[in-house]
């Protein structure tokens, strides 16, 4: 079984390098067939040519601007049979390949895989309060499947797996998404295929940039209605983001 690794990367020659080289250690670790694909999203700065420095990454130029066009743009040029989204702020942690081939292996029903965020530059008092957030959006997932019988309503953008088979039955990424709401927009679509997991077993390791620029409490309500809206309406709430990058 392969897998693509798909990173997103708009304006990031800051943060890309550590995110690259963070997953070519944890490559190096495996013995599984692996692809790191770079997806530069319409950037103006170096971005590109910070991912070009490392050898095997495969660079993708996407002129269209926007988080799912670009995740788009990934899966449509990935090879692998599995295809992992991971940002381009992350640093994976040693495990995290082994634990998604275990799990996609052992379990054949399974089409979409997803853990936590763990802000390495926040205290650790808010990263409890994230951890208590992300209990209280699994309690609404396991909700909505009582309700509704979808298998599984919540992934963590930047830290997920998807089947590419059901992934292209389900008709890939929604672009309308371009920034918020779009995790759970393909969690939806990817209910429809199989089962959709979040395991606490699965963190990843990320910056707390935009939790530090507009304040934690005002994201958890932006994060949390987009995580309502799509599941109500197929749409996302908030239409805009501000790219933060220090």
């Amino acid at each position: 079984m392969k897998l693509s690794i798909v990173v997103p990367a708009y304006n990031e020659e800051a943060y890309l390098g550590r995110c690259l080289e963070a997953l070519a250690v944890e490559i190096a670790r495996t013995s599984y067939d692996i692809e790191v694909i770079v997806v530069n999203n319409a950037s103006t700065d170096q971005t590109g040519a910070v991912a070009r420095t490392f050898p095997f990454v495969r660079v993708v130029d996407e002129p269209q601007k926007g988080l799912s066009q670009a995740r788009q743009a990934g899966y449509q040029v990935s090879s692998g049979d599995l295809m992992a989204n991971v940002d381009a702020d992350t640093i994976m942690p040693a495990g995290w390949i082994d634990h998604v081939m275990q799990e996609f292996s052992t379990h054949p029903t399974l089409v979409a895989l997803s853990g936590p965020y763990i802000y390495y530059d926040l205290p650790a008092l808010t990263n409890w309060f994230i951890r208590f957030f992300y209990g209280l959006g699994k309690a609404v997932s396991t909700v909505d499947s009582l309700l509704t019988g979808r298998s599984g309503t919540m992934l963590q953008g930047g830290n997920f797996v998807l089947r590419k088979s059901a992934l292209k039955k389900a008709g890939g990424f929604d672009v309308s998404f371009a920034f918020y709401g779009e995790d759970t927009a393909m969690a939806k679509r990817m209910g429809t295929q199989g089962e959709v997991k979040f395991s606490f077993q699965l963190p990843m390791y990320t910056s707390g940039r935009r939790l530090r620029e507009e304040g934690v409490l005002k994201m958890a309500w932006v994060y949390g209605i987009n995580f309502l809206w799509p599941l109500l309406f197929n749409k996302a709430y908030t239409k805009s983001s501000k790219a933060i990058r220090t």
